[in-house]
């Protein structure tokens, strides 16, 4: 989604009132600022903000403004080639995790605006990882990774596979008799996947995202 002039405006004043107060300013400075007749105008393009993924607004709050991320991220990618990718829960570079209250299942905590140029294929969800069996690979603990979901995999790609109703994600191998999901580390070893087991791919790796820490 395309930011107009005013809207990228309106980012650089909230950023630059929460750099230097502390607070982000209120919808009639706002208003006041760009010379709007009323905070209704000022609404509209916080609405517009927010569905960019720019920002996030707290209902009931009077200067309920959060930034979601840079505002230089914001400006390179509000566009044609952004993404505004759904966070889904947490995926297990380990030991799989259950999906219960961190599963791929869930409705999205929170979106993420991004560069379609930063994966491939194009993701349809972002999954936070949880441990370092991926390590090899660059993928470490806190890392988003964009998933491409497809029940299809080869043997050789990294995929996001269920287990029994447990989530991880890993090298896949495929032989005559038998699937391997395989860490990028020494210090785990591979999983086997039996034949009475309830095996799915949910969908292939395709690039990640590092978060400030």
């Amino acid at each position: 989604m395309s930011l107009t002039d005013t809207q990228r405006a309106i980012l650089d004043m909230i950023a630059d009132r929460i750099e230097s107060e502390g607070i982000p300013p209120s919808q009639t400075e706002i208003a006041a600022a760009f010379g709007f007749s009323g905070v209704r105008a000022a609404q509209y393009h916080l609405e517009a903000l927010e569905q960019a993924g720019a920002i996030r607004r707290i209902p009931g709050q009077a200067r309920g403004i959060r930034l979601c991320q840079p505002r230089e991220v914001v400006a390179e990618v509000a566009n044609d080639d952004a993404l505004r990718l759904p966070v889904l829960g947490s995926v297990a570079a380990g030991r799989p995790i259950g999906a219960g209250s961190d599963g791929i299942g869930l409705d999205a905590d929170d979106y993420v605006l991004l560069d379609k140029n930063f994966f491939a294929p194009a993701p349809d969800y972002l999954l936070k990882v949880k441990g370092d069996s991926m390590r090899d690979e660059g993928i470490f603990d806190g890392d988003l990774i964009g998933v491409h979901r497809t029940s299809e995999a080869r043997s050789g790609q990294i995929v996001v596979a269920r287990i029994d109703e447990e989530i991880t994600v890993k090298l896949l191998k495929i032989a005559k008799d038998r699937i391997r999901l395989l860490p990028r580390n020494p210090d785990y070893a591979p999983i086997e996947v039996l034949p009475d087991q309830d095996f799915a791919i949910e969908g292939l790796y395709c690039g990640l995202v590092r978060p400030n820490r």
